[in-house]
């Protein structure tokens, strides 16, 4: 990675993700029914070809419309979406007028309507139903959405969460969910407080480090006035910082939100790699375990990834950018030993290839050097893959190229 401290920010945040425009409503209303017969209203958007499907559940002051750009932006990119009325929400048939009533609707009509869901979608023409995402806003959408990820687990590949918390179960799903990819969002303009702080205990209990966190920061927190309930909320006044209301005042974020649907369900361009903030434990032991820390980590890595072979536990520009502060501090060793782990997790990087010609460089190795420079010339010449795994600019690959050649030549220049 080279020369200056990288300050890594997320790239949802950095502005290098595309800004959705909005898009026209392709949608049409369907109906299905729960376990009890209660006729459950939804708009279904499909795509032009096959591909994933998409649940998006709404907060209880809102109705499935706040989703209806979104729905057709995710449509648009090759995304079938389902948006539906909760029960006694919007169009949706059922009652929760009376303590009998609320006691049963979370107790049996809730899971069996996001059951009913569910399977609407996954039975629709051209869905793949073994790649599903769900997607929620405030506390009945969130917990909507992790519940219908706890039930159908081997389904549900990516989770989107506006502004809300969870049950202990749904806690206990996503601490155990060790890969599964989660945007979490939150504004401390909320005028539901404590729903930030709710999101960032879900933030740092889920235990995948396949997860990012949009927070809107202000200077201080919205008073806290009243739940969010749909029986009586205009006891409190909307101020934009609540679950899909977030997307007046910050038009970038369907952007956001569809680019990582499309990245965790479509493939494109890649898998979301494991994030600095997702990955504390982890990246301490790199930074100030000493040897003893990297291959307690290395370990880690190889045991996870004989669960699944695409496991991350940390982020390639991270830890390239403790691997170049051992080196600028003069423990080169130190160094290769943190390059050596990178390579194992990013072997297709060009970018740690020439870090790691520099390392050996450094310990006067000069053979191991001009061997990764050129492996680092031959990725960046072939194209078979991104320069590294967060960037391909090129720009970056020029830097690259620049850094491999002048480690080649320094390689190859006789005492």
């Amino acid at each position: 990675m080279k020369t200056t401290h990288v300050f890594l920010f997320s790239a949802i945040l950095s502005g290098t993700v595309a800004f959705a425009a909005p898009t026209k409503n392709i949608g049409h209303d369907v109906d299905f029914k729960s376990g009890d017969g209660t006729t459950l209203k939804g708009t279904y958007f499909a795509a032009a070809k096959p591909g994933p499907g998409v649940l998006l559940f709404h907060q209880s002051n809102r109705t499935r419309k706040s989703w209806d750009d979104l729905a057709a932006q995710l449509a648009a990119v090759g995304i079938h979406v389902l948006t539906l009325d909760s029960r006694a929400h919007g169009e949706s048939g059922g009652k929760y007028d009376t303590e009998a009533n609320r006691t049963a609707y979370w107790k049996t009509w809730w899971p069996s309507d996001l059951d009913a869901a569910f399977q609407y979608l996954s039975s629709q023409p051209g869905v793949n139903r073994e790649v599903i995402g769900a997607g929620g806003a405030g506390n009945l959408g969130v917990e909507s959405v992790v519940e219908t990820a706890r039930r159908h687990p081997a389904q549900v590949k990516s989770l989107v969460l506006l502004s809300g918390e969870t049950v202990r179960s749904g806690m206990e799903f996503l601490h155990q969910a060790s890969q599964l990819p989660q945007l979490y969002v939150m504004d401390d303009n909320d005028e539901y407080p404590p729903t930030q702080e709710e999101m960032k205990l879900l933030y740092i209990t889920a235990s995948s480090p396949i997860k990012k966190l949009v927070h809107y920061s202000q200077t201080e927190d919205a008073p806290w006035l009243w739940y969010e309930t749909f029986l009586d909320s205009g006891k409190v006044p909307a101020k934009g910082g609540h679950g899909t209301d977030m997307f007046k005042p910050h038009p970038e974020l369907p952007g956001i939100i569809v680019d990582w649907f499309k990245s965790t369900l479509l493939g494109t361009p890649a898998l979301p790699l494991a994030d600095t903030l997702a990955s504390p434990q982890v990246l301490n032991q790199l930074n100030f375990g000493g040897i003893v820390g990297i291959a307690e980590v290395k370990q880690q890595l190889l045991e996870a990834r004989k669960k699944d072979p695409q496991a991350q536990l940390f982020p390639e520009v991270t830890a390239e950018s403790i691997g170049e502060d051992f080196q600028r501090d003069g423990d080169a060793k130190t160094a290769l030993e943190v390059f050596t782990l990178v390579e194992i997790a990013y072997p297709q990087s060009a970018d740690v290839q020439s870090d790691l010609a520099d390392a050996h460089l450094a310990n006067g190795e000069k053979d191991m050097a001009r061997e990764h420079a050129q492996r680092a010339l031959s990725l960046l010449d072939s194209h078979a893959a991104p320069a590294s795994s967060w960037s391909d600019t090129e720009e970056r690959r020029g830097e690259i190229r620049k850094a491999a050649e002048e480690t080649l030549k320094k390689a190859s220049e006789k005492q």
